[in-house]
């Protein structure tokens, strides 16, 4: 079996390379934006341990990581070889977004929606709901520095906290109010 080398070497010099080439500095805009969306995946990833394998919610977390692969793909591009990506394949299409307002919608009239905030932690998937999206809003923020203005990318990642966020209160079955715990000795 022919071993294969995981190390470059290439990248000693604080510099990686992106997707149809081009050399950055490691700490530049783009990998940190598309290394954010790898950790938000990666993130999806510790939920999918917590859930049914192949139930529903397996299936959509699997579907969102292939998303977040398209996002990574295109934030790992230099605007000059934008022309290269392929809408829905390595760039993130108007319609991805518009798929998650539809799942969006979908759970949060599976549950009552919470009138104030609410305390993570109502279950293991969904408390790992929580910080995925939270990783997510880490990656949009870095995001606005590194997508280019006609890019759906910024809101694709908006709406995909959204849905985590509506996902995890659904799978809590039930959020503790932020009140309700408002002058409790722990």
């Amino acid at each position: 079996m022919l071993a294969v080398q995981i190390y470059t070497r290439a990248g000693d010099d604080g510099t990686t390379g992106l997707f149809y080439g081009g050399r950055v500095s490691k700490d530049s805009d783009l990998p940190w934006a598309y290394g954010t969306v790898d950790e938000a995946q990666a993130a999806l990833g510790v939920v999918r341990v917590h859930t049914e394998r192949d139930g529903e919610l397996d299936r959509l977390l699997v579907r969102l990581c292939h998303d977040l692969y398209v996002a990574m793909a295109e934030l790992a591009t230099l605007p000059e070889n934008h022309g290269k990506l392929t809408v829905g394949s390595t760039a993130v299409s108007a319609e991805m977004v518009s798929a998650l307002e539809t799942l969006i919608d979908d759970y949060a009239a599976r549950f009552a929606m919470p009138t104030e905030f609410v305390i993570p932690g109502g279950t293991p998937a969904a408390a790992h709901l929580d910080v995925a999206r939270t990783v997510v809003r880490r990656a949009e923020r870095l995001a606005l520095r590194a997508a280019t203005a006609e890019s759906h990318v910024v809101p694709y990642l908006n709406r995909l906290s959204d849905l985590l966020w509506a996902i995890a209160r659904w799978a809590e079955g039930g959020s503790l109010p932020s009140r309700t715990v408002e002058g409790t000795a722990r």
